[in-house]
């Protein structure tokens, strides 16, 4: 009898049944490097317990009321957020996608409160910033947004990278007023907008009047060595997403506002049914307390050098490799050709890996690596592409 799963996902033939620090264990006593953390979800690695702990107390207490009453919960997550942000405000949601949609509508929402009623964003070649219509209609991937077309208007992708790119398409289409983009792209291939770039998107958002919306889902919480990967830039943007490593894996997602975004929103223009419940925020909580307290955002930092120094120096001068490159613990590692297999062949090692843009292996291991398990990761995975580049 076939599932009766929908067929969304090509899963790997792996059950995971427990997993303590940056191990899991599958239901036959197999042990496993997390090298991907679900997908940067997991930073504090698995049975943390601080973060059992939060959920457990917070369960035996109240899981959901609404967001029609207080949530004190809520209150003292957004205040930790806006603080380690310097940001004003915060609306909680439930993924990453749903973050970016409400940036997306706030963007409209602003556009409309100042005389742009058909308000255009600028977001960048090889972005990623969601499954749903509209963010899909940001993310530039003809692979994600094929047969789900017509999509919501309003997008123009241009180069990272190219400030003089943003400066034409603004001058094609006079009713741009936000740019969208990541500091460091993730499903792109682990791509960095470089730093002088940041600030002068910053510089052209404040000149003209735009919101400058980053894209901080898969590289905040610490995973490049700062709190939020736009802080290496020393700016500031108008409006941040978050989710992945919020919770550490409760689903949660956070929009967080400062300057001309803050205000915007008021009663009635967005509402999330689960968004910002007791639950997810005691675990939000309990994540921001244990990465500040363990100093994890140093850890990532280190260990992260460490370990993409420990790559280049294992592959360097292979043919077939491109490029190591990313921050902290957000990398990648690029070769000349497709290798999704190698994400079955490093499973069947012991390492759980996976691969972006068909070319680029990414690693994104929980933050509490060890210097030791940065070199598991490299003796397990090294020896798989020589032999990958090889055949």
């Amino acid at each position: 009898m076939s599932s009766p799963l929908a067929n969304i996902y090509a899963r790997l033939p792996i059950s995971f049944t427990h997993g303590e620090g940056v191990w899991l264990w599958d239901e036959h006593g197999r042990r496993y490097l997390d090298g991907l953390a679900g997908i940067g979800v997991s930073c504090l690695g698995h049975a943390h317990p601080r973060l059992v702990s939060a959920i457990a107390e917070q369960a035996a207490r109240v899981i959901h009321t609404s967001n029609i009453y207080e949530v004190p919960q809520q209150t003292a997550l957004a205040e930790r957020i806006a603080m380690l942000s310097g940001m004003q405000e915060v609306a909680f949601c439930n993924s990453g996608s749903e973050a970016n949609e409400i940036a997306i509508k706030l963007a409209r929402l602003y556009g409309h409160q100042n005389g742009n009623e058909h308000a255009h964003i600028i977001t960048l070649d090889s972005a990623w910033h969601g499954r749903t219509l509209a963010t899909l209609a940001a993310t530039s991937s003809t692979k994600a947004s094929k047969g789900f077309t017509p999509l919501p208007t309003g997008f123009i992708h241009v180069p990272q990278n190219d400030l003089q790119a943003i400066v034409d398409a603004a001058a094609a289409e006079p009713r741009v007023n936000a740019i969208l983009l990541e500091v460091l792209q993730g499903e792109g291939g682990i791509r960095e907008s470089h730093l002088d770039y940041l600030r002068a998107v910053r510089k052209l958002c404040d000149e003209r009047g735009w919101l400058l919306m980053i894209d901080e889902v898969q590289s905040g919480v610490g995973r490049t060595g700062k709190w939020f990967a736009h802080q290496w830039a020393e700016i500031r943007p108008d409006v941040m997403t978050l989710a992945k490593g919020l919770a550490g894996g409760v689903p949660i997602g956070a929009v967080v506002l400062a300057g001309k975004a803050a205000g915007v929103f008021g009663p009635g223009n967005h509402g999330s049914t689960f968004g910002g419940n007791p639950l997810v925020c005691a675990a939000g909580l309990a994540v921001l307390s244990a990465l500040e307290e363990e100093q994890l955002l140093d850890n990532a930092a280190q260990v992260g050098s460490y370990l993409k120094e420990a790559l280049e120096q294992a592959l360097a001068g292979m043919d077939g490799v491109v490029e190591v490159r990313g921050r902290g613990l957000m990398l990648g590692i690029e070769l000349d050709r497709p290798c999704g297999i190698l994400v079955a062949k490093a499973a069947e090692a012991g390492l759980l890996i996976n691969v972006t843009r068909d070319k680029v292996v990414r690693l994104l291991p929980p933050l509490i690596l060890k210097r030791e398990e940065a070199d598991h990761i490299v003796a397990t995975l090294v020896p798989l592409i020589k032999d990958f580049l090889a055949a």
